[in-house]
């Protein structure tokens, strides 16, 4: 997987695939290989070792902005889905006609944050996905009402697969 995080207005190129041991990743941040231990020891606290370090990030959630706190030090924080900004970007998307909210990975529906005609602003989040073990929001991509709804809590679903309408 392959992601886009900005942190304080600086924007980080993070790739991240599964490596040899149980909670190993092998992590590409900007090019640089580096070799991760991560756990999630509670809801929205991540404990990484990275380099025979040991760092812990809270995340915490204030109105649409999301914060991570490291060492003490809040910082405002996006991650972004290559492949997601991509599908924004092109067709209708960009006229301001209905968009569609896809799957940016395989994983499972574990909650749902909105129903079907409900008003929702851009960038807010319409749904969790879970994908090895960790959990991610899923954001309108506008503003606008929630059309439909195609997957429900519990589903599993695939990389690309359409979950939801926003008009």
């Amino acid at each position: 997987m392959t992601y886009e995080v900005r942190i304080d207005g600086q924007t980080y190129r993070v790739e991240l695939e599964r490596g040899d041991q149980p909670n190993g990743w092998r992590c590409r941040l900007d090019g640089r290989e580096l070799e991760l231990d991560a756990v999630f020891p509670e809801r929205d606290l991540l404990s990484l070792l990275v380099g025979g370090r040991s760092y812990e990030i809270q995340r915490e959630i204030v109105g649409s902005d999301v914060h991570v706190v490291l060492a003490g030090v809040r910082r405002q924080a996006e991650v972004r889905d290559p492949r997601t900004l991509k599908s924004r970007r092109t067709g209708a998307a960009a006229g301001g006609g209905p968009r569609k909210l896809v799957a940016p990975m395989p994983g499972k529906v574990v909650r749902l944050l909105v129903a079907e005609n409900d008003a929702v602003e851009a960038g807010q989040g319409l749904m969790v996905i879970e994908a090895m073990k960790m959990q991610n929001e899923l954001k309108s991509p506008k503003k606008g009402v929630v059309r439909k709804i195609l997957a429900s809590e519990g589903a599993a679903v695939n990389a690309g697969e359409t979950l939801a309408v926003v008009e």
